[in-house]
């Protein structure tokens, strides 16, 4: 499906304890790309997950410290594709996603962008996180679960991602759009799980989201927005 790519590809995934669909994942993004670059950057997972992703084919690190922000991190140093994707290991990428990326960026004016997300599942609440997420990106704000992809020259102007305890892509969505020249593709959207919200109350995520993002903005350290999130997310999952 890649033979007539412009762009070479590199997809980094943080993963841990993800055993359960890893192999799927990459055996997924290798059938839409044979010859993109796949990186999994693993956490210390207990499950057998970096052997698994090793036997689909991905090339794999080790994180040698935690938390999503330091795996990206290392990710995107080894990349060596021309367009970098950092996608989450329950995200589904549909089957146009890099004909779609590589049309958008032979317009050299785009650097990269992110897609429409859709959570999985009929529920109220996956509605609800749809209408949200929607809104959300309406105002050019949109976080890694939405596949963020960019050109790795840009990528790397950009200073990479950095190793945040949390924020780390929301972070990196900023000084995308600051540059300018973003794009979200919406044909397509991407699917992803909605299992992180399971148990909490739309109201409790909102009011956390906007206490985090608040925080942020005023410059609060990202080890304390780390402990932020994790006691909020806690609270939230125990009503």
């Amino acid at each position: 499906m890649n033979d007539a790519l412009i762009h070479s590809f590199s997809v980094v995934i943080p993963t841990l304890n993800e055993a359960h669909q890893i192999a799927d994942r990459i055996s997924h993004v290798r059938r839409l790309n044979k010859d993109a670059e796949i990186i999994v950057v693993d956490s210390a997972s207990t499950d057998g997950t970096p052997d698994l992703a090793r036997a689909a084919g991905a090339s794999v690190h080790m994180s040698t410290e935690p938390g999503r922000g330091q795996q990206l991190k290392a990710g995107g140093e080894v990349a060596g594709g021309d367009v970098i994707i950092f996608l989450h290991a329950d995200t589904h990428l549909p089957e146009t996603a890099f004909t779609a990326i590589d049309k958008e960026l032979a317009d050299n004016a785009k650097i990269g962008g992110n897609f429409r997300i859709l959570f999985d599942g009929e529920s109220d609440f996956a509605s609800w996180l749809n209408n949200f997420y929607a809104w959300f990106r309406s105002k050019g704000l949109y976080y890694g679960d939405s596949v963020i992809f960019l050109r790795r020259s840009v990528y790397q102007d950009l200073g990479g991602i950095m190793p945040y305890a949390v924020m780390e892509d929301f972070d990196l969505s900023r000084k995308m759009e600051r540059l300018g020249g973003t794009v979200c593709i919406d044909d397509d959207p991407v699917i992803t799980s909605s299992r992180r919200f399971k148990n909490r109350h739309p109201v409790a995520i909102f009011a956390g989201w906007c206490v985090l993002h608040g925080l942020y903005y005023i410059g609060l350290s990202t080890r304390a927005l780390g402990w932020v999130y994790d006691t909020k997310r806690r609270r939230t999952s125990a009503r």
